[in-house]
Order: C-alpha cells, then sequence, then structure tokens
C-alpha cells in the first residue's frame, strides 16, 4: 500500500478499534468521534482497492465506493437500521482527516451490541 494511515493500522491490528463488522472485502468499525448515535466507518481491505480519497479515483478504482455502499446497504439490512446516511469526505475542504477512502454510516438508531 502506498501510504500508512490510521485506517491501514487498524487493518494491521496494531491499534484498536471497535469492529462491528468484517467480510473478505470490507472492515467496518466505531467512528471515535461519532456525529450520530451509529456512526461506522466502511474502509475497502484489499491492496488493489486502496484509494486516497474520492478524487484519486480512476477507471481501475472507480468501483470502491459502489462496494462501501453495498457493503453498507447489506449491513443496515441484515441489523435492522432502517434509516441511515452515508458520507464520503473529499478532501481536506471537505472535513476527511484520514487519506484512505471511507464511507461514514450514521444512524440515529442504536445499533445493538
Amino acid at each position: 500500500m502506498p501510504a500508512d494511515t490510521i485506517f491501514h493500522k487498524i487493518l494491521r491490528r496494531e491499534i484498536p478499534a471497535q469492529i462491528v463488522y468484517e467480510d473478505d472485502d470490507v472492515l467496518a468499525f466505531k467512528d471515535i468521534h461519532p456525529k450520530a448515535t451509529t456512526h461506522l466507518l466502511f474502509i475497502a481491505k484489499k491492496d488493489q482497492d486502496f484509494v486516497s480519497s474520492i478524487d484519486d479515483l480512476t477507471e481501475k478504482t472507480a468501483y470502491v465506493p459502489l462496494l462501501l455502499i453495498r457493503k453498507a446497504q447489506a449491513f443496515a439490512k441484515k441489523y435492522g437500521i432502517d434509516g441511515y446516511q452515508l458520507r464520503f469526505h473529499v478532501g481536506r475542504g471537505g472535513g476527511q482527516e484520514v487519506f484512505y477512502l471511507h464511507l461514514h454510516f450514521l444512524s440515529e438508531q442504536k445499533l445493538a451490541d
């Protein structure tokens, strides 16, 4: 991977995170500064899926945002969350703090423990 962000360290389990979902493609964990009752971050796991920002998408990586959206959608259905927001922050001016493409999943429904 061309960068080494906090999300890379979470994937390598070098730093802790409250992981709520994981499969072969995606990892989802609780945001440490939640802006909603349930605030999760979805990230792609595979090296070839790494993109630092929406601004850096190419033809080869254009599928990554849809991958994250579809996994968030499936997560919501599985856990009975019927109202939520999905957000991508793009660039520092757009509020992006970690330059590893990630999807914010926000809901006022509490995630069952």
